[in-house]
């Protein structure tokens, strides 16, 4: 019996990916239990901005609603509406991924995905193909106490920058992120 291909290594046939970021053909062809499934039960934590951007599109895929919120950046979380995020993920027939782009570095804390979720429509009978392109940043967030030459209490964890969502931060203030840079020198330069 083959294997359940992961939602967000399916990409639609009709699609050219020309530049695609994975680095080999076995990692295009995971499986969900080898690739979002333990992100999204809790077994493991993305590695990369580019890990968690794939398990979240999967989670809409999967209505996984409290994992798309958990992964997003703490200080958003509850300005979120679930009910909004569930009526799309639920009314969205999802067609694919494709990452057009993973900037892993765009600073010491911040990265960007840049893709196409697929997904179809009804227009005048027919099933048309759209694409959703976005480019998402993250922020890795650093918790724990560190003691001197002691990394393993250290962890650290990417988290989604929503731009949708309205804060009233003043660019003077602490960054949401807790890095403790004011937020127009941090997150506040991507939101």
């Amino acid at each position: 019996m083959p294997k359940e291909l992961c939602p967000c290594r399916t990409v639609p046939a009709t699609v050219a990916l020309g530049t695609h970021t994975d680095s080999d053909a076995v990692q295009a062809q995971m499986s969900y239990s080898e690739c979002c499934q333990p992100l999204h039960q809790g077994q493991a934590i993305a590695a990369t901005s580019e890990a968690l951007m794939r398990s979240r599109y999967s989670a809409f895929v999967l209505q996984l609603i409290d994992y798309i919120i958990d992964t997003t950046i703490p200080a958003q979380q509850s300005l979120l509406s679930r009910q909004d995020i569930s009526d799309w993920a639920q009314q969205t027939q999802w067609a694919g991924l494709q990452i057009v782009q993973h900037i892993a570095k765009l600073d010491k804390r911040h990265s960007q995905v840049e893709f196409k979720a697929y997904y179809h429509s009804l227009e005048a009978g027919n099933l048309a193909l759209h694409a959703h392109h976005e480019l998402s940043t993250f922020v890795k967030v650093t918790s724990g106490n560190k003691p001197a030459g002691d990394a393993a209490t250290e962890q650290s964890v990417w988290y989604f920058l929503d731009p949708t969502v309205v804060m009233g931060l003043s660019q003077k203030q602490p960054c949401l992120c807790g890095s403790g840079e004011k937020f127009k020198r941090c997150c506040g330069a991507y939101l």
